[in-house]
């Protein structure tokens, strides 16, 4: 990646998107068009340079997941501790990231990890052995026990 603190070689590059249903708006007043730029100081194709730039934001957004899973913190002093750490948070992050795009559906397919804990991960329930088979029982009314239960029905459908 080459930057130049010349300004003639920086460039605005603006993308212009159909707004689909639910998209900011764009500061300039137009129906069903938004707006999107970046300034740059690479050489080469726009195209190809907006494409760099929309992979970038995407780790950018995965590495702020991994952030709140914990890999901004180092709870031990020992270096291979730490490492374990990191490759345990990593690990976990990618499980769980995988869970969402594969099992859930709607607004926790997107849902931020200290949600997910919040209103997934902790659903009251207990398993139940029944006719040797094994059941987990959620709690009754509990406003997210349908997404559990959702993801719960498209893992069985794989197994």
């Amino acid at each position: 990646m080459r930057h130049s603190s010349s300004s003639e070689a920086t460039r605005l590059i603006i993308r212009r998107d159909p707004l689909h249903p639910g998209a900011q708006r764009s500061l300039f007043p137009t129906h069903g068009i938004r707006y999107w730029g970046f300034y740059t100081g690479q050489a080469g194709d726009p195209a190809d340079l907006d494409v760099t730039m929309r992979d970038r934001a995407h780790v950018e957004s995965h590495l702020q997941r991994l952030k709140e899973f914990g890999l901004n913190q180092f709870p031990f002093t020992n270096f291979e501790a730490s490492a374990n750490w990191l490759m345990m948070v990593a690990l976990a992050g990618d499980l769980v990231r995988r869970f969402q795009l594969l099992f859930l559906t709607g607004p926790s397919k997107e849902a931020r990890p200290k949600s997910l804990r919040w209103g997934i991960f902790r659903v009251p329930g207990r398993p139940v052995y029944r006719s040797q088979r094994r059941i987990v029982r959620l709690l009754k009314g509990w406003p997210t026990a349908d997404v559990p239960l959702g993801a719960y029905q498209r893992i069985a459908l794989l197994t």
